[in-house]
């Protein structure tokens, strides 16, 4: 899976939520959208960037997140970004992938159980 991710800087330009319904409107008809995410930052807790916002556009492959970003809806998804944040933005583009905390237990588990074969603590 990949993902774009959009870093805003800042939400407070003028007209900013006013463009950000009319941008999911057209993100979210991309094609090959898988599902999407946003994060409000409420704190930053090192480093001395600032951001206000982030949102991510999931796909299942780095050739269908390019084609999705050239389509229509996706350069005018970029438009708007554009316009709402006047270029305060940063993009990327990363690899994704995420497990569930159940599968991760599974595994510690059974490296215990290799680790200590009698069962005894």
């Amino acid at each position: 899976m990949h993902k774009l991710i959009i870093l805003v800087e800042s939400t407070s330009e003028p007209g900013f939520h006013n463009f950000w319904p009319r941008f999911l409107h057209a993100a979210e008809n991309i094609p090959g959208l898988r599902r999407e995410a946003t994060s409000r930052i409420s704190r930053v807790l090192y480093g001395d960037v600032q951001y206000a916002l982030v949102h991510e556009l999931f796909f299942d492959s780095l050739p269908d997140l390019q084609a999705g970003l050239a389509s229509p809806y996706g350069v005018e998804a970029g438009r708007l970004l554009q316009d709402m944040t006047a270029g305060r933005v940063k993009l990327l583009i990363a690899d994704h992938s995420e497990d569930d905390m159940e599968n991760i237990r599974k595994y510690k588990t059974l490296e215990q159980d290799a680790n200590n074969p009698t069962g005894r603590a």
